[in-house]
């Protein structure tokens, strides 16, 4: 059995231990970590404030922790026991699946099969399975395979070998010339061309143009959710791929996305432009 921290990670909001080892159990025997969440004080932001400016409205404070907590954690699978008490998942799950940076996390919650209006209230939330308890004990190995997003490593080195498109490197050199806007239209035909896990490159590049795009426009809340929706894709990238330099992309719209939120949504037209720097890469690869 492995539980390693280089496991992937499920993520669960139930506050019943017994059924919560359960859980555990099984989703170690399939090579996944668990963490458990029992009540909101385990997420409270330690600075609301500083928290409240990287993100647009009208995400903020608690809100904003939690979207930075699972932005920072990536879990493959959160799931939601909605009988608890003390965790407010129609909340947490509605802001989930609405925030850039997180919908993309498969969300699977149960409850008891009399409670109807939980279980229609977590559906209507836009969780991505909802379950009566016993259906959701009996399938757990099967639900936890089928739901949980995982980081394919062979798909990416193979598809990262191939060179870039034509369209993509036009795009690249718009990028590398200021014209974000005319950057992301070459993108996004790349990316519509392309049907392998290399696509997903094209699609953070494009993200970070437009998040680049809006500063250009003195648009601070565009920019922010720009920056929030880009890190899930281009997190799970590899440093490199098909010559272009990803790590290095990442770390400037990082760094852009920390001055900008410091700056706040008055003070844009203050942020270095220096700091938008080129996508570094090779047309070989």
């Amino acid at each position: 059995m492995s539980n390693s921290q280089t496991d992937p990670l499920i993520l669960g909001f139930v506050t019943d231990l017994m059924f919560a080892a359960r859980i555990e159990s099984v989703a170690e025997r399939l090579n996944f970590r668990v963490t458990w969440i029992e009540k909101p004080d385990q997420i409270a932001p330690p600075d609301a404030e500083a928290l409240a400016r990287q993100f647009a409205e009208p995400l903020s404070g608690f809100g904003a922790a939690l979207v930075d907590l699972l932005t920072l954690w990536k879990p493959s699978l959160i799931i939601f026991d909605l009988d608890s008490k003390q965790v407010p998942w129609r909340t947490w799950v509605a802001l989930i699946k609405s925030a850039p940076a997180t919908r993309r996390i498969p969300i699977v919650c149960f409850g008891s099969h009399k409670d109807v209006g939980n279980l229609s209230a977590a559906q209507n939330a836009g969780a991505d399975a909802v379950l009566a308890r016993s259906r959701f004990v009996e399938d757990l190995p099967g639900i936890i395979q089928k739901y949980a997003r995982l980081y394919d490593e062979k798909a990416w080195q193979e598809t990262c070998q191939a060179p870039l498109s034509e369209l993509a490197l036009e795009g690249l050199v718009l990028f590398n010339q200021g014209e974000y806007f005319e950057a992301h239209e070459l993108l996004e035909e790349a990316w519509n061309e392309d049907q392998t896990p290399g696509r997903e490159l094209y699609r953070a590049i494009l993200q970070v143009a437009v998040a680049y795009l809006h500063i250009q426009r003195r648009n601070y809340n565009g920019a922010i959710k720009m920056f929030l929706r880009v890190r899930q894709w281009i997190d799970p990238l590899p440093d490199r791929c098909r010559g272009v330099e990803v790590a290095q992309l990442r770390e400037d719209a990082r760094v852009v996305h920390e001055k900008l939120s410091a700056l706040g949504r008055d003070r844009v037209a203050e942020l270095d432009p220096d700091l938008l720097r080129p996508v570094r890469y090779s047309s070989s690869v």
